[in-house]
């Protein structure tokens, strides 16, 4: 049996990840394709647990590598739980944010270092990366206003301050360089359907090749 495609979303937060995926994940189902949507952090039962102690507002005092520690603990059991048995099974599997997330948020946006950072993760994944990234491109000012506007609720990361998510944008900058040939970049300031057209498309054109 082939083994099934790792594909990723990736883009800073109000970027509409979590819209679009669903929305690509949804649309290529109901053509037939084998594909099935998961999140991260969390995604299976431990790893939302550590979601929840990593995002949960309360949380303001956690350390910069206890969070990046958590984030890589919740990938593991992740991974372990759902990414992995699935591709094996020749699942396509369409993750909200993956290791990618955790070099420009805790290697840049928390000034830990993206190769420290790096290093704890490859850890935790043993070298599972993803096939290809759609990344849903749009700038930090533009994303915090989509926030503030769509969500009634405010997580830990959310609510930082505007210079960390700058610091955020320009992490996924160097991660887009440092991984070029599986970027697939998007450009996420159109309307919401446009983005999801291109998004699909390239997925599409991913599962088909």
């Amino acid at each position: 049996m082939e083994k099934g495609k790792f594909i990723t979303f990736e883009g800073p937060d109000g970027s509409g990840k979590t819209t679009v995926s669903k929305a690509v994940c949804e649309r290529l189902s109901k053509e037939g394709y084998t594909v099935q949507y998961t999140r991260e952090p969390g995604g299976s039962d431990i790893a939302e647990q550590i979601r929840k102690i990593i995002l949960d507002p309360a949380n303001t005092d956690m350390d910069v590598r206890t969070e990046a520690l958590l984030y890589a603990a919740s990938r593991r059991q992740h991974l372990m739980d759902i990414v992995l048995p699935a591709l094996n099974k020749g699942i396509n599997i369409i993750s909200d944010r993956f290791v990618d997330s955790s070099l420009a948020y805790q290697g840049y946006g928390r000034e830990i270092g993206i190769e420290e950072v790096y290093a704890i993760n490859q850890f935790a994944i043993e070298g599972h990366m993803p096939d290809k990234t759609v990344f849903l491109n749009i700038d930090a000012e533009t994303g915090l206003k989509r926030i503030n506007a769509n969500r009634t609720y405010l997580d830990r990361l959310d609510q930082e301050s505007v210079a960390f998510h700058q610091r955020v944008h320009e992490g996924y900058q160097k991660v887009i360089e440092k991984y070029a040939d599986r970027m697939i970049m998007i450009d996420a300031s159109q309307e919401t359907d446009a983005v999801i057209e291109d998004a699909y498309l390239a997925v599409k054109g991913i599962l088909d090749a």
